[in-house]
């Protein structure tokens, strides 16, 4: 890369300039991924961050969301013993001591993304905002960086709505509750997606009070069926869950926070804002870019910019699903096609799983039934094991849950799975609907005895079954075979 002084005439004028074969925008999953895949392969990078490497998974969702349900998760563990002949306690919870915890993950997983690590593999990293100032540059603070291709990666921020009151009232999101040091005596949740409701079951189990307000059907993005065996769970905790209460107004000062709804008016000590993400792009300047969006960047399926062919988009500013393991997918899509030339690489959505992290946890791949029926109609067969049946379920108490597989013409279309340790075990799925595999290649797996994983097999089983056991020509087949064989 070379530097030379110019002078755009911005409003803050650029003293430098660099050229690179990619240049990124926004140092998270998506980002990281590109930049550390191109360096290594031989291609100049340029990454640029105005805010916190590793982005939002690892300073405000995934990483930090996930190591509060695990402190939430031991403190309902001790006090919840089951029949397993060991006698509950009550535990002690220090709330400060588990966002201690949640510090201490996130500072173990730092390194990885840090600039110092990125910075050693030969990426040159820029702590400033980025945005277009031509098609062909990008600048970011007194740098302007002229590529080959640029890499939009910017992520999202949680969407707080315009509702009335809103902007005179202390609340939380994603961003700032993993924060907060005093457990809320009564935490009011206004969303209930799966922020919404992670954040509810572990507020509860770390012995506040919770509310949870929602303007739909909880959960509604999923399964309704399967959504209702988590929800039956949260409210037998103890979460109170409000449905069909579009919020109209919230008020009130810190320790008292009013929120109104057509159902009544709910009162708690915090509020915590889960409603849904927006995309960052409102810095990028993407017009002088030529880069076409509306809430996102405007994409083909190979994830390149509709209007400026120079610029690609990754994860949440894609404008697709919003998850960490997405954002990396699409770093690989992006890679083959601007580093190695592999311009016919295209993203799919098929195959992509994801899990909500409640207790139960719901995890979900490819088509849910109402989908796959809609798809497939009478070639659709939706088969079904629970996890009551399952010898390591039974042996450990973890007998609530259910998986169901839809099935096309031999081949998974969709899994659905609720239960224990639900995120782990739609891997088996995804790789499946991944590769297009039949379902005799899940049936045909020789899998550990007792392992929950036999979850997937026997649910393969129950595809095969009727065939086998309840077809007159497989009787008949068998009859000859009995009859005739030396």
């Amino acid at each position: 890369m070379d530097t030379t002084k110019i002078d755009t005439g911005s409003a803050a004028p650029a003293t430098k300039r660099l050229k690179a074969d990619i240049c990124i925008i926004g140092a998270g999953s998506g980002g990281l991924s590109v930049a550390a895949g191109a360096v290594q392969m031989g291609a100049s990078v340029v990454l640029i961050e105005g805010h916190k490497m590793g982005g939002d998974c690892l300073n405000y969702g995934c990483v930090p969301s996930k190591a509060l349900i695990a402190a939430a998760k031991q403190a309902y563990a001790m006090g919840h013993t089951g029949d397993l002949g060991v006698a509950p306690v009550e535990p002690h919870v220090d709330y400060a001591g588990a966002k201690d915890h949640v510090a201490r993950v996130i500072e173990t997983i730092a390194p990885v993304d840090s600039q110092e690590r990125f910075e050693g593999l030969g990426v040159q990293v820029i702590r400033d905002w980025g945005r277009f100032v031509s098609e062909t540059e990008v600048q970011a603070g007194d740098t302007v960086i002229e590529a080959r291709r640029f890499v939009i990666a910017t992520g999202s921020s949680p969407l707080v709505p315009p509702i009335p009151g809103i902007a005179d009232v202390p609340y939380h999101t994603n961003e700032t509750i993993f924060d907060l040091r005093e457990r809320p005596d009564h935490l009011l949740i206004v969303g209930g997606g799966p922020i919404g409701m992670e954040m509810a079951q572990a507020h509860v189990r770390l012995g506040s009070k919770v509310t949870v307000i929602e303007g739909a059907r909880a959960m509604g993005k999923d399964d309704p069926e399967m959504a209702a065996i988590v929800l039956d769970k949260l409210r037998g905790e103890g979460v109170e869950i409000v449905e069909e209460a579009q919020v109209s107004a919230v008020s009130g000062t810190e320790g008292a926070i009013t929120v109104e709804t057509p159902k009544g008016s709910f009162t708690g000590t915090h509020l915590l804002m889960a409603v849904g993400r927006k995309v960052n792009i409102d810095r990028l300047d993407l017009d002088r870019g030529k880069v076409a969006h509306d809430r996102a960047v405007k994409v083909d399926a190979g994830l390149r910019s509709t209007t400026n062919r120079r610029v690609y988009a990754v994860g949440d500013a894609a404008g697709g699903m919003q998850f960490t393991h997405v954002a990396g997918y699409h770093a690989g899509v992006i890679v083959r096609s601007v580093v190695l030339g592999m311009t016919w690489a295209k993203a799919r959505t098929d195959h992509i799983p994801w899990a909500t992290y409640t207790d139960p946890e719901l995890a979900q791949v490819g088509l849910t039934e109402a989908q796959a029926k809609k798809e497939h109609g009478l070639h659709l067969e939706v088969v079904r094991f629970p996890y009551d049946e399952n010898d390591r379920a039974i042996a450990e108490g973890k007998t609530r849950g259910l998986i169901k597989v839809m099935v096309a013409k031999g081949r998974p279309v969709g899994a659905t799975i609720v239960g224990a340790h639900a995120g782990e075990l739609i891997g088996m799925w995804a790789m499946a609907i991944a590769n297009g595999q039949k379902m005799s290649a899940l049936a045909n797996t020789v899998l550990p005895y007792p392992t929950l994983s036999e979850i997937n097999k026997r649910a393969a089983g129950a595809y095969f079954s009727p065939r086998l056991f309840d077809n007159p020509k497989v009787k008949a087949i068998v009859g000859l075979v009995q009859k005739y064989l030396p």
